[in-house]
């Protein structure tokens, strides 16, 4: 068909108006591809691309009112995106797999950064209750400590004294033991509270009288689950659980709703305090408990902590120590305290690295679709030109790129909805949470999903819509077109920044794993490996040394030890003074009893006196306090802090308290019985009967028959306990549980952000290898090997990497060093990391662009010189 002839028909199709001042473009066009091309190729172009792109960038108004014009206008956009999207089927799918893959990092780091913050919201009244802190110190003592703990007498006392206190709540756990027939089942979750707990924090009463359910000993509310799990579906109201090795009934008064994940305060049973027996004791030590106040006022705080300090001098005065208390928000807890919660608490620095991570991800996978984009402006060049000579409008063209975005963005969501659902019980299993499905048909996350999907999408479709909207049409179709160099500059730059962020994140990887080696490998002065942890009760006391020679009659059972603490974690809160010290003045330590075989059980190390002897266990046993001798270890910090030498410490005489008087039998070398965020403090272990652990010390070979030994033992001669253990080196990794749970989380995202950058980086590669293959084939004729191509087109790629390592290490160089403050005992940053993480970015660049280099160079050159 003649192009006049052609034009007429579209006079006849549309306004004569619209046609009239595009005729002349069209004919020039035409004109400079008849002399090109020849006539017959000329008229059928010609007429392809009219066709192809001239309906749907006219829309007759006359026809279609402004609803139906808008909907024409949708439909329209959809076809074109759709054959577009077919047609460049390998950046298609770059796009839309960069994109589903970082979406999907996205929604799995907000379901766990969301189910984080949003802890404790469900507290009605969460905003006026306050945790108390115990905050004690000697005089003559330089150290001050502070813990979660309080005696039972700050409750009620805060509770009369002070008009700013509404109510009061006392709390402990405890491990018991329950019994349902001849089963024996270990519960964890065993918590002891007074009857204020129901004044003070919200909860579902299913069955039972709140007001009456735990107002007297030996009362017990179950939860909802709890409930079932032991009585089914029948009332457990007036009935009994027996407890404990001495069958301690507990009559059911109550049963509430589970309380859900996002809180802090976690149980399964719910018992009266005061069948503990210690309902108040008239003493601020003794401090095993956690305190709740309920405020009048959600402002409260601040006025009733100055009264509180001002009360505890009082109370305080001439007594040789000081004693305060310290009132942090519960609502806070979480995030933000030092002190532990029932629940572990999360480092909030923590949630804004992953965060940033997110953010980091979609940054890469946005700045890929940019670049891809910007590299198919020459192609897509003449699709705009001719929708423009036609009488496209700009905004049209626009919102057409838009909608391309739109639909990659939103078919990529759904793929990435789907994919995090699958992924979210590997997720839980790497973060350590139990986030469930039911999380992606909230609110809150649709609602983040569609505002991710619109962000997205307008943030990797705004610059690539807006740059080809704004083609010259002559220019475009006249075939003279070419990627401008601002184009180039921003295509380099989003090169940088992908790099960038990945350098970033393999640095941040490094130096996390580099401590967290550290950490796990450190020599720590005991010995962690291949001993078994095992709860005991006071009912084992009198036959602990038959438990102890029974287990050490197999020959894979190095060491027995009775203990409060192994030596992972010892936080018992005591003071000391040596005989020459006055007795008003006391040093603050830490301090926990053990037996005779409790340094050679850890692997402790002695430098100067003796380990503790069988005889120094019994002499505390004997009749009247004033009778019993005590024998000390003391750490190097101890014998420092009371004056001594290693060696001047052994046989001096001290105490501990006002009731336990003592000689030093020997002095260890200090190790740390705290974590590393912690410096190594003063410390004493002493004899005494006490114990709520064992530590049984084995060989490495054979340990499924040594357990299975263990357990027969057990059996034979802990009848009333159930047979439970763990391993001393899951203690130590539960102190680093946030830190381990970032360094996995890190390891998967880090890598998820290479792999991202590497696909945005291939295929924007394989554009630059297309628009070159006319010069390399000319290279080629001249003599180039596959190696000069495959430098030609890596050289300037590699460029960009270095730039990228050089903008990236200052930055990761100061953030790994503010999270490193946060260890007292920490690695240095040294500067091989930075050389790792470049070398790793620029190789993983240089194999990525290769690939279309070989491919470019093995390339015929006759076949590539007839490309245009």
């Amino acid at each position: 068909m003649p192009p006049r002839l052609f034009l007429h028909f579209f006079r006849w199709y549309c306004h004569q108006k619209l046609v009239d001042h595009i005729e002349g473009d069209l004919l020039e066009v035409y004109n400079e591809r008849l002399r090109t091309k020849g006539k017959r190729k000329a008229d059928w172009r010609f007429v392809v691309d009219v066709v192809f792109l001239f309906r749907p960038a006219i829309i007759k108004p006359t026809e279609l009112n402004r609803d139906s014009n808008l909907i024409g206008m949708f439909l329209n956009n959809f076809k074109i995106t759709t054959r577009s999207l077919w047609k460049n089927k390998a950046s298609s799918f770059i796009n839309v797999f960069g994109l589903t893959v970082g979406l999907s990092s996205c929604l799995l780091i907000y379901l766990y950064v969301a189910h984080e913050f949003s802890f404790d919201t469900f507290q009605e009244k969460g905003a006026r209750i306050a945790r108390v802190i115990m905050e004690y110190s000697f005089e003559g003592s330089p150290e001050t400590k502070r813990g979660n703990f309080t005696s039972t007498k700050v409750a009620p006392v805060f509770a009369r004294t002070f008009p700013e206190v509404e109510s009061s709540v006392r709390m402990t756990d405890a491990d018991m033991v329950i019994h349902q027939g001849d089963n024996l089942i270990k519960e964890s979750n065993f918590l002891f509270t007074d009857s204020t707990f129901f004044k003070i924090f919200t909860c579902e009463m299913l069955e039972g009288n709140p007001g009456k359910a735990l107002d007297g000993p030996y009362k017990v509310v179950l939860t909802e689950s709890t409930s079932k799990k032991y009585f089914g579906t029948e009332s457990p109201l007036g009935k009994l659980v027996m407890t404990g090795t001495g069958d301690t009934p507990y009559e059911v008064t109550g049963v509430i709703k589970d309380y859900p994940s996002n809180s802090q305060i976690k149980f399964d049973f719910l018992a009266s305090f005061s069948s503990l027996g210690e309902n108040q004791n008239e003493t601020y030590w003794d401090a095993n408990y956690t305190t709740y106040l309920l405020l009048t006022g959600e402002h409260s705080i601040a006025p009733l902590q100055e009264k509180v300090t001002a009360f505890m001098k009082t109370e305080m005065a001439g007594s040789g120590a000081s004693v305060n208390f310290l009132l942090e928000p519960f609502d806070k807890i979480h995030l933000h305290s030092q002190y532990a919660a029932f629940t572990p608490n999360i480092n909030i620095a923590y949630l804004y690295i992953l965060s940033a991570v997110a953010v980091l991800i979609l940054l890469i996978v946005c700045f890929t679709y940019i670049n891809l984009s910007i590299a198919r402006s020459v192609n897509r060049a003449r699709e705009v030109g001719v929708r423009k000579v036609v009488g496209a409008a700009r905004s049209q063209i626009f919102w057409q790129f838009i909608s391309e975005s739109l639909i990659l963005t939103f078919v990529a969501m759904l793929l990435s909805i789907t994919i995090a659902v699958a992924a979210l019980p590997s997720f839980n299993q790497l973060t350590g949470k139990q986030l469930i499905p039911s999380a992606f048909y909230s609110t809150p996350f649709l609602l983040f999903a569609i505002t991710l999907t619109a962000t997205v999408s307008l943030l990797a479709g705004g610059y690539p819509a807006a740059v080809l909207s704004g083609f010259q049409p002559v220019k475009v179709l006249k075939g003279v077109f070419k990627n401008s160099n601002s184009g180039r500059s921003i295509q380099q730059s989003l090169i940088v920044f992908q790099f960038a962020i990945s350098v970033f994140l393999i640095v941040c990887t490094l130096i996390i794993q580099k401590q967290l080696y550290f950490i796990q490998n450190k020599n720590l002065g005991y010995d962690r490996n291949h001993v078994l942890v095992l709860p005991m009760n006071e009912k084992m006391l009198p036959t602990i040394d038959v438990i102890k020679k029974e287990f050490k009659t197999n020959v894979d059972v190095l060491q027995v030890s009775r203990c409060v603490s192994p030596p992972v974690k010892i936080a018992g809160g005591y003071n000391m003074r040596s005989s020459a010290m006055p007795e008003n003045e006391q040093i603050a330590v830490t301090a926990t009893p053990v037996d005779e075989d409790y340094i050679k059980t850890a692997g402790l190390q002695i430098i100067a006196g003796e380990d503790l002897t069988e005889q120094d266990s019994k002499d505390v046993t004997a009749e009247g306090r004033e009778n019993r001798i005590y024998h000390f270890i003391l750490n190097e910090s101890a014998a420092r802090q009371l004056g001594w030498t290693p060696g001047q410490a052994i046989g001096k005489r001290m105490f501990m308290g006002g009731d336990r008087s003592g000689f030093v039998r020997g002095v260890i070398k200090d190790f740390h019985f705290e974590s590393m965020h912690q410096t190594i403090g003063p410390l004493v272990l002493f004899t005494e009967m006490r114990g709520r652990q064992l530590m049984v010390k084995v060989r490495g070979r054979g340990l499924t028959k040594t357990i299975s030994f263990l357990q027969a033992k057990w059996k034979k001669l802990v009848p009333d306990l159930p047979f439970e253990y763990h391993f001393m080196d899951d203690d130590y990794s539960s102190l680093y549980r946030s830190e381990l749970q970032l360094g996995k989380v890190m390891n998967l995202f880090s890598a998820l952000a290479i792999v991202l950058a590497c696909l945005g980086l291939f295929g924007l590669s394989s554009y630059m290898a297309q628009q070159r293959i006319k010069e390399i084939g000319i290279r080629k004729i001249l003599g180039a090997s596959w190696s000069n191509v495959v430098t030609l087109l890596s050289v300037n790629f590699i460029k960009l990497v270095a730039v990228a390592i050089i903008i990236a290490a200052p930055v990761a160089h100061y953030m790994m060093t503010q999270w490193l403050q946060g260890f007292v005992y920490a690695v240095e940053i040294r500067g091989w990391v930075f050389i790792v993480s470049g070398l790793v970015a620029i190789s993983i660049a240089f194999v990525t662009v290769s690939f279309h280099g070989i491919k470019a160079a093995s390339m015929n050159p006759s076949k590539a010189l007839r490309t245009e």
